[in-house]
């Protein structure tokens, strides 16, 4: 049995510039955390040898991997030689709430099939997989912050380069200055999930227009700004960044926010929140708030509607949690040349 455990991520400033489409002309950069909320995937031999038993959001019983419904599983259980597997999934978030819980399943699978293969990838090369497998093969209209975030861990300043090549700043605040921006941000769930997808495909497509880059390029600054601003320990910068941003982000595509989530942050803004954010591509999923501690209960009962969901950061990134090699089958590993790609 093996077990892997990647942490899901919060976005606080730059969103939408890892798109590829943009950051490709103009270059991007994003401010993120992982934070304790985790997607967990186990493996272990199956009995029937050649099948597949996998048990996510549904149970597939397969004898022929073409056939997997779950498009991240097929392909790289495709790129890994895997067969012969009972898998299952579990997390601490449902997914399409904007956490990128897609991504840190990718991640943690690719983990996952390292170990099973008894092969090593660093985390940035396993990010850069994924974000492959995600974008390029199953054709996703996504960015890559998510898997570097959920794959690195931490709080991370990314920067995403015109050549594709992706640079993880650890940012390292000091214990009192962390302590006190994960205590100031509070996170409540809308009680929607959306697709991502369709939300981002518009965003693309606006991604060339002139008022987009305008829009994305002032996110970038954004990110670099609170970057310095976290450095410097200066902690209460983050909501009036996150208010810009949130003004910003709602010009990029339509379905972003609705009267409903607009009403949420402005009852939470009168009540003493500085800054919100929804996190993800938008449409539902959490809303994000920096709030100084004296103001918390009373953007809590301007929210009592919505249910708060405490977190912690946390800095490991994706991690194999259980490992019992005794009990695997002999590796079944793609062929070197389809793992070179990436590893190298």
């Amino acid at each position: 049995m093996i077990i892997t455990r990647t942490p899901l991520r919060i976005s606080l400033a730059g969103g939408g510039s890892d798109l590829p489409d943009y950051y490709r002309r103009c270059g991007g950069a994003v401010l993120s955390a992982s934070i304790n909320k985790f997607m967990y995937l186990s493996m272990h031999p199956y009995f029937f040898e050649d099948g597949y038993l996998l048990k996510y959001s549904q149970t597939e019983r397969r004898s022929d991997l073409d056939a997997v419904e779950h498009g991240i599983i097929r392909e790289v259980f495709r790129l890994y030689g895997i067969r012969g597997v009972d898998f299952n999934s579990s997390a601490d978030i449902p997914s399409g709430t904007g956490l990128g819980s897609s991504s840190a399943f990718a991640v943690g699978l690719i983990h996952l099939c390292n170990a099973y293969n008894e092969t090593y990838m660093s985390k940035e090369a396993m990010a850069e997989q994924a974000a492959h497998l995600e974008i390029d093969i199953l054709g996703e209209p996504i960015g890559k912050q998510d898997q570097y975030a959920c794959a690195c861990g931490g709080l991370n300043y990314i920067c995403f380069n015109t050549d594709d090549a992706v640079v993880v700043e650890k940012l390292r605040l000091t214990s009192e200055g962390r302590k006190r921006l994960c205590g100031n941000l509070l996170m409540f769930y809308t009680g929607r999930r959306r697709n991502a997808s369709d939300i981002l495909s518009r965003q693309k497509a606006d991604t060339l227009t002139k008022k987009s880059a305008d829009h994305l390029q002032r996110l970038v600054a954004l990110a670099g700004t609170l970057r310095e601003e976290l450095q410097l320990n200066n902690i209460d910068a983050v909501g009036g960044i996150l208010h810009e941003g949130w003004v910003r982000k709602k010009e990029l595509a339509s379905g972003i926010a609705d009267a409903d989530i607009d009403a949420w942050y402005e009852a939470a803004r009168k009540n003493g929140a500085e800054g919100g954010k929804l996190l993800g591509a938008g449409g539902g999923g959490f809303l994000l708030f920096y709030v100084k501690e004296e103001n918390h209960a009373r953007v809590r009962r301007a929210l009592s509607m919505l249910r708060e969901t405490p977190f912690l950061f946390e800095s490991e990134g994706t991690s194999l949690i259980h490992y019992e090699a005794d009990a695997l089958h002999s590796p079944q590993p793609a062929p070197a040349a389809d793992r070179l790609r990436f590893v190298g």
